[in-house]
C-alpha cells in the first residue's frame, strides 16, 4: 500500500486513492454540484459505491437511481455507469474496485461532458 494519499483533480471534482492493493483499490471521490462523471464502463473490474454525503443520480445500464448519504450501489464489470451530483453541496462517495486490474486506462468513456476520450 502507498504511504501517502494520492489526490487527482478532474473537471468534475477530485478523488483520493485510499488503498491500492493487488486485489482491490479504494477511492474517496468528490463530485461538485451540477457536475457528473463520464458515462463509462470497465472490462477488468467491478465497483461498489457507498455514498457518504450529498445526493445524486447513478445511471446504471440505462436505469437512473437516486442515491444519498448512507446508500450504495454495485456496478458489475462491463456495466455502463456514471454518477451525477444533483444537490447543492459536494457529493462524496467511496468506491471499492475489485478485479484483476485497476489502471485508469480500463475506463471506456461512452459520453463525456469535458471532451475526454
Amino acid at each position: 500500500m502507498k504511504n501517502s494519499a494520492e489526490t487527482d483533480h478532474r473537471p468534475w471534482g477530485f478523488y483520493t486513492v485510499l488503498a491500492d492493493e493487488p486485489d482491490h483499490k479504494v477511492k474517496r471521490i468528490v463530485v461538485y454540484p451540477g457536475k457528473r462523471l463520464s458515462l463509462q464502463k470497465h472490462q477488468k473490474r467491478s465497483e461498489h459505491w457507498y455514498v457518504v454525503s450529498g445526493e445524486g443520480i447513478v445511471t446504471l445500464d440505462g436505469q437512473r437511481l437516486n442515491k444519498k448519504g448512507g446508500e450504495s450501489v454495485n456496478i458489475p464489470c462491463g456495466s455502463t455507469h456514471r454518477i451525477e451530483n444533483t444537490g447543492t453541496s459536494d457529493l462524496c462517495f467511496i468506491e471499492v474496485q475489485t478485479g484483476d486490474y485497476f489502471g485508469e486506462d480500463d475506463i471506456e468513456r461512452l459520453e463525456d461532458d469535458y471532451g475526454r476520450s
